[in-house]
Order: C-alpha cells, then sequence, then structure tokens
C-alpha cells in the first residue's frame, strides 16, 4: 500500500515510517529537511510551498500530518502573527495536503490521520493558540469525514504532552518529567511509541469502522480526575 506522511522528520513520524516499512508498504515523505527513508522524499514547506503535480502516486490509501507548535506564552502576551504562524502550520498545512492528496485517496479508500492536542479538549492556561489551531482541525476532521463518507475516513490522534524533541523545553530535566507525568492519572508523559500506535492503529483494517473520531492518548488527562 502507499502512504504519504507530511512532516516526516518528526520523532513519532520516524516511529510510524519504520513499522510501515517493516511490513513493506512504499512510502511517499515531506519534510523541510532531507531524508532517505522512503520511496519518494520531497523538501518543501507544506504551508508556504506546494506539491509538484508528479510528485504524488495515482492511488493513496493513507494519509498521515505530523507538523505542530508549542507556543505557551499568556494570551496578551501572544502577538497576531504568532497566531497566524500556528494556524498556518496546524491547520492549513493540513488542509494543502488533504487537497493535494484527494483524489489519489478516493482511489485509495484512503484513511487521514490528523495530530491535535489535549488542550484542544480541556482548558489548559498559557496554550491559547495551538488548542484554538488544534481545534479547528479537529472541526475539520469530522466535517471530511462526513463528506467523504464511504470513501475516505478521516481521524484524529490527541496526545498529551510527549517526550519528543518539540516538548524538550518542558521535559529537559527528569524533574520537569517527573512532574509532568504526575498531572496525569497514568503517572508518566507520552512517547513516541505510545503515539506511534495509535496512528498507525487508525490507518489500518482494525479500525475500518472508525471514522469522524478523535482518540485521545494522554494518560487519561482529558476525562479523568484521580483522587
Amino acid at each position: 500500500m502507499n502512504y504519504l506522511l507530511v512532516g516526516s522528520s518528526s520523532e513519532i513520524a520516524s516511529k510510524v515510517i519504520e513499522n510501515l516499512k517493516e511490513q513493506g508498504h512504499e512510502l511517499w515523505t515531506i519534510s523541510r529537511s532531507e531524508m532517505q527513508v522512503a520511496s519518494q522524499h520531497k523538501v518543501l514547506n507544506i504551508v508556504t510551498d506546494d506539491l509538484p503535480e508528479n510528485f504524488l502516486p495515482d492511488t493513496i490509501h493513507g494519509l498521515i500530518y505530523f507538523p505542530g507548535t508549542i507556543i505557551l506564552k499568556p494570551f496578551h502576551r501572544i502577538s497576531v502573527d504568532e497566531f497566524m504562524m500556528e494556524y498556518q502550520i496546524n491547520f492549513i498545512g493540513a488542509v494543502k495536503s488533504i487537497q493535494a492528496a484527494l483524489p489519489a485517496l478516493k482511489r485509495g479508500n484512503g484513511s487521514v490521520v490528523l495530530i491535535s492536542t489535549v488542550a484542544a479538549t480541556i482548558g489548559l492556561g498559557f496554550h491559547a493558540s495551538i488548542a484554538s489551531s488544534k481545534a479547528a482541525l479537529e472541526g475539520l476532521s469530522k466535517s471530511l469525514a462526513a463528506e467523504y463518507a464511504p470513501t475516505i475516513r478521516f481521524n484524529v490522534v490527541a496526545p498529551s504532552i510527549t517526550d519528543t524533541p518539540l516538548a524538550e523545553k518542558l521535559l529537559n530535566t527528569e524533574e520537569k518529567k517527573l512532574n509532568s507525568g504526575k498531572r496525569h492519572p497514568l503517572s508518566r508523559v507520552g512517547e513516541p511509541e505510545d503515539i506511534a500506535s495509535a496512528i498507525l492503529f487508525l490507518l489500518g483494517k482494525e479500525s475500518s469502522w472508525i471514522t469522524g473520531q478523535t482518540l485521545h492518548v494522554d494518560g487519561g488527562m482529558s476525562t479523568l480526575k484521580v483522587l
């Protein structure tokens, strides 16, 4: 099968790529840096650049959009430009990716997986820009799931804080990691494998009767309060 991964240089993406390659799938990857792990790779910024028409295969069975941001500031200190930057990366890039791949996804009865955040569901201070842009992504996924059913499935994975380079400033000491873990009912932060496993599930046939859903992979943070 053919899979398109946008933002493929992330640590979570590398876990997904490793698994898909082991299963013998063909991969098309897009990132802002050079990679040599896929059948085809294109270096570009999906927000500002357009995909060449001859890059994508005729049939795509799955698309994953990985790009994300973390700007944590008090609301009054977040500039309009920063709001726009997060919206462009988290939302508009996903729109462009899906639109570019739509004909091939139709032919492949594809599964689209987008990445949100626990902050889009629960109220977290200093998360205004990321929460709002990722909430838009969740709304997009539900709308497209209705519009393109039963041909294409759309789902979202919504993690809590995960130990990746994107969260390095928040988890760069054992004390920070321990304290962050304590905020979750399962008493730890996420690992890249946790998120990758959820993505792979939503791509595969095991989830063939699931669409328009947000899968919370967040250690219980979005739904539980442990006393």
